[in-house]
This record gives structure tokens, sequence and C-alpha cells, in this order.
């Protein structure tokens, strides 16, 4: 069965223009290797950083390998706390990749579902939806975050803000993303709304919610698989931020935006790969991300294939 997926994937289009990418493919294989580490840290780092039993202050500013005064047991060095660099990064990206998910996953169940009975059903409950995403779009995402992060904070006691932080940052992250999907998925709506398989829908007496949901969504998926890949970087990106500016998840928890916030207190006193790995780490995931979204774009449109 796997086998029989697998090949008919490999003869589509989609298939059959990846395998012609070397970018994607590329970007492909960087994008899973850190999602493996991510997923299997345990197994894959060489210590677990937070483990007391693994860390001393005695290995602490360690200079990576090839730096005089390197430990070849350190390959990138360790940080302040005497934690191997190499470790910390593959449990940072692990939050830094749940927060991106789970965002853009919410983001795309509302902006979706927005998007789509906006667009069928019309009148004033478009004008509605609409006018808010106008208006957001208007705001900066990373602003949007800020806002809804600071709100929500506030109605949470603050015993309870380390426990819920990341629920939070997902739901911050997520809020400031929905309207690019609920802007391309009504546009797409639209149009699928106006062709014959959707008169014939109606003439033979389906509702409205399975027109909507079984006969238009699954045709317009497509864009929406595009943003929600593109979406995955931003809302990475977007989560490292606001744990470097010191409101998105706690400083306990590792994240690739808490590492890279410590490590910049020792830039300028010689200590740079605290900083530097993690910040190299974070833009290679995103590219990579970006590159497969931008792949994605490029085959999924109709107006840009050349087979």
């Amino acid at each position: 069965m796997i086998a029989k997926t697998l090949h008919k994937i490999i003869d589509s289009d989609i298939g059959y223009s990846f395998l012609k990418s070397k970018i994607a493919i590329i970007s492909a294989i960087v994008f899973l290797i850190i999602l493996f580490c991510s997923i299997f840290a345990e197994l894959v780092s060489p210590y677990d950083p937070f483990n007391p039993l693994n860390v001393s202050l005695m290995d602490a500013f360690t200079p990576p390998v090839w730096s005089e005064g390197g430990n070849i047991n350190f390959l990138l060095g360790t940080d302040q706390q005497g934690r191997d660099m190499l470790s910390t990064m593959i449990y940072g990206s692990r939050i830094s990749l749940i927060v991106g998910f789970a965002s853009i996953l919410f983001a795309m169940i509302l902006g979706v579902f927005l998007g789509v009975t906006s667009g069928y059903l019309g009148g004033r409950y478009e004008i509605i939806v609409m006018r808010f995403t106008d208006v957001q779009l208007t705001i900066p995402s990373i602003l949007m975050a800020l806002l809804v992060d600071g709100i929500a904070r506030g109605f949470i006691s603050k015993s309870l803000h380390d426990d819920m932080a990341i629920y939070v940052l997902i739901f911050a992250i997520g809020i400031s993303e929905w309207p690019q999907f609920a802007r391309v998925t009504r546009a797409a709506t639209l149009v699928e709304k106006n062709k014959e398989y959707i008169s014939a829908s109606k003439i033979i007496g389906l509702s409205n919610i399975v027109i909507m949901f079984k006969h238009i969504l699954p045709n317009i998926l497509r864009p929406v698989l595009v943003i929600a890949t593109i979406g995955l970087a931003l809302a990475i990106i977007t989560e490292s931020t606001l744990s470097f500016l010191g409101v998105g998840v706690p400083p306990t928890t590792p994240s690739l935006g808490t590492l890279i916030r410590f490590g910049n207190n020792f830039l300028f006193s010689g200590e740079w790969w605290i900083t530097f790995f993690p910040a190299i780490f974070l833009v290679v995931l995103a590219l990579s991300i970006n590159l497969l979204g931008d792949w994605m774009r490029d085959t999924l449109n109709p107006k840009l294939k050349t087979r």
C-alpha cells in the first residue's frame, strides 16, 4: 500500500516537479532532518541539556571545538550554564516547531472557515468579516501578536503565566495570521460558487454546510497549503521574536528565541557562539520552509506550469 502510494506521488505532476527541483529537494531534506531531530531529541542530541547531571558550570563558555580552548565533547561549544549548544538547539527547535505548527493550524482553521462561509453566504456577514480582515491586515503581525499576548496575560493570574505561556503564544500568533487565509479562501469561494456543480448541488437539495465544506473546500485547498507552508516559517520567526523580547515562552523553556536572547547578553564579551549558532539554525529552518513554500506556489499555480 505504501509503495503504491509513493509510486502514485512520484508519477504525479507534483512528484515530477519536486524531483526536477534541486532547491525543493535540498530544502525538504534540511527541514525533515530538523523535524526528525526535534521529535527524537532525546535520542539524537549528544546530551540532555536540561538534566542537571549532564551540566557542569566548569564547562561554561567553552568555545567551539575548532577554536582555541575548544573541547571535542562540545562541538559547538557551551553556554553560560555549561550546556552543550548543539543539544540545546535541538531541544529548542522542538518548542519552536510545536508553536509554529499549532499556531498556523489554528490560523488556517479560523481563516478558512470565515473565508469560505463569508464568500458563500455573502450579505452583511461577508461585509463584517472582510472589514475585520482589512483592519487587521493594516497592523503588522508581530504587533498584533504582542497586543493579543499582552491582553491574554492580563486575564491570566501570574501564577499561571508560565504554564499557559505556550498556549497564549499559539493563540496570539494564530489570531494574527488568519486574515491571509480568509482573504484567499473567500476569493476562491466566490469563483467556485458560480460553477455548475454548485448549482447542481443546490438543485438536489444539499445543505449549505455540505456544499461549502464537502464540495467547495476541497477545490480551494491548493492556495491554502501554499499560504500555510510560508506562514509556518513566519510563525516560527514570530515565536522567536516574541521569546527574544521576553514575552514568549518562559525563560526556563528552551526555544530558539530564548537561546538567542540569552546569548545576546554575551555577544560583546567574546562568547559569540552562544547567540550565533541558534540564530543561524533559525535562519536555515525558516529558509528551508520558505523555499518549499515557493516551490509549492509555482507547482500548484496552473499559470506557472511548464509541463
